[in-house]
This record gives structure tokens, C-alpha cells and sequence, in this order.
């Protein structure tokens, strides 16, 4: 939050100052967001479409175990490309793959339809995304890359159904 653009870094500084003063006690911040803000993408792959009141794109990835602030917060990701429902022509409800009935990323807006097979990259994801994950009914976690200077992928680590075994 105070690494944001715009964030007014001299009144927290001043707010936190007096409160410290006033009550006589000393305010640590925790830094993660600092570090990580707008880093780390979640790819993420249209598996089916399903037609209901709102059309429902189900993906490759679950709210419930890969991005659980989804849920917990609630927090909605950006979506590249995407905007708030029915701010373009085609809206999805965007749902994971596991048997949660909750498990709902939520509603989007796209210029195009979606299919079957289509990418959907969510930003920002670092923060929560690889440190709260679980494998939930056995779901893989996302492999992890890094992106370097050059613009090549190389892979850091990835996962299996083996990983889920091991952690029972």
C-alpha cells in the first residue's frame, strides 16, 4: 500500500509518529506488499464454458487454492485484458476447478468471447498467491518461472500429484 502511486508517504509517516508517541509503543510494518507489488503473473487457461443465468468460464485455476485472498479477503485480481462486468460486450463468471461451490474468482468483462484453450493472465499475483497456495483435493500449485532481463522463461519449480502425497 505505501509503495502505491499517489500514496501519501509523508502523512502515514507523520500518523504512525504520533501514534508511537501517544501511546508509547513501537509500529513495525510488515514489508511484503512493498516487495511484490505488481509482480508475479497467474496464467491461467479457459477448460469449459458452461451456460447458465451468466455464463460461466471454468479455469485451470482455483480461487479456493491458488489465489485464496480471492475468498478470504475478498480481493479481486486484475485481469489483463478485462474489466468489471458488463463494462464490455461478453461477461463470465469465472470459476476453479475444484468441488467447492464457492470456488468463484468472479465476474469479468471481455471485448471478445472466450473458448475453450484461451489464456487469461492475472496480475499482481505474488503477494498471496505463492505463500498462502495449497492443493486442495490434490490440485497442482502453478509452476513457478522467472522472467529475466533478456525476456527468457526459466523454470524455478514445479509440481505434481506426488507433491500433494508427500504433504499428507
Amino acid at each position: 500500500m505505501l509503495t502505491r502511486e499517489g500514496y501519501n508517504v509523508e502523512h502515514c509517516c507523520q500518523l504512525i509518529c504520533d501514534f508511537q508517541s501517544k501511546y508509547n509503543v513501537q509500529v513495525i510494518l510488515e514489508p511484503g506488499e512493498a516487495i511484490v507489488l505488481n509482480t508475479g503473473i497467474l496464467v491461467s487457461t479457459v477448460l469449459d464454458i458452461v451456460q447458465n443465468s451468466l455464463d460461466i468460464a471454468i479455469l485451470d485455476t482455483s480461487a479456493t487454492a491458488h489465489m485464496p485472498d480471492v475468498i478470504e479477503m475478498p480481493y479481486r485480481p486484475t485481469l489483463r485484458g478485462a474489466l468489471a462486468s458488463d463494462k464490455k460486450a461478453y461477461t463470465y463468471r469465472l470459476g476453479g476447478n475444484t468441488c467447492l461451490s464457492g470456488d468463484i474468482i468472479g465476474e469479468y468483462s471481455f471485448d471478445q468471447p472466450l473458448l475453450v484453450g484461451d489464456r487469461l493472465v492475472f496480475e499482481d499475483m505474488a503477494q498471496y498467491t505463492m505463500v498462502k497456495n495449497t492443493t486442495f483435493n490434490g490440485l497442482n500449485l502453478p509452476s513457478i518461472y522467472f522472467l529475466d532481463k533478456s525476456g527468457k522463461m526459466n523454470l524455478l519449480n514445479s509440481f505434481c500429484f506426488d507433491d500433494f502425497k508427500r504433504r499428507l
